[in-house]
């Protein structure tokens, strides 16, 4: 399960960085990894994303509203990706705009949290 979450959490770091205003929501690390769980196979190189792939990312992405909840959505990504090794870098680059989450930059594991 911990390359899940790792994978999972990498594609979504980027996407808990969006500075766009949405509903005030705590964001944790099982959060994170329970809205992006469906990437799993995506990010490892497989087809997709998936419709609940998507539905995760876009959800994650209108629920990290304030730079803190954005913060902690990066700094946990970053723990757990840190500790996959087959991550698909391409599939992981592509997922945002792939379910239609237009980000001002690009996903990286090496992403500044701050």
């Amino acid at each position: 399960m911990a390359r899940a979450q790792v994978m999972l959490m990498a594609v979504a770091l980027v996407l808990m960085l969006a500075a766009v205003p949405r509903a005030a929501v705590a964001i944790d690390c099982g959060h994170v990894d329970s809205l992006v769980r469906p990437c799993l196979s995506y990010v490892q190189g497989g087809p997709g994303p998936s419709r609940q792939c998507c539905g995760g990312v876009q959800t994650l992405h209108n629920q990290a509203q304030s730079k803190s909840d954005r913060q902690a959505a990066c700094y946990c990504l970053k723990d757990i990706a840190g500790r996959i090794h087959n991550l698909n870098k391409d599939n992981a680059r592509s997922l945002a705009p792939k379910c239609g989450v237009d980000l001002p930059y690009h996903i990286s594991l090496d992403i500044n949290c701050n």
